[in-house]
């Protein structure tokens, strides 16, 4: 599958370009060679922008920390 257009070539292969962005590729578009733009799923952006929410909240943070020390002790779900 095709991951990087022309935008010279863009508006005859805007179809392709969008439905591999669908199925979860990176499609990039350049100018001269020189990557311009980006395009990527709606279900990826949208991940894209809960991790950088997660990522600047400090809580989150805080509690990666936490569990990344294994300091932290988990109980069965059966057990609540």
């Amino acid at each position: 599958m095709k991951t990087t257009y022309a935008l010279r070539n863009l508006q005859q292969e805007t179809a392709s370009a969008v439905h591999g962005a669908e199925s979860g590729v990176l499609v990039t578009v350049t100018r001269y060679e020189t990557p311009v733009a980006h395009l990527i799923s709606d279900k990826r952006l949208g991940a894209l922008l809960e991790t950088l929410e997660l990522a600047g909240h400090p809580d989150f943070a805080a509690t990666l920390t936490t569990l990344k020390s294994g300091k932290v002790k988990f109980r069965a779900a059966s057990s609540l």
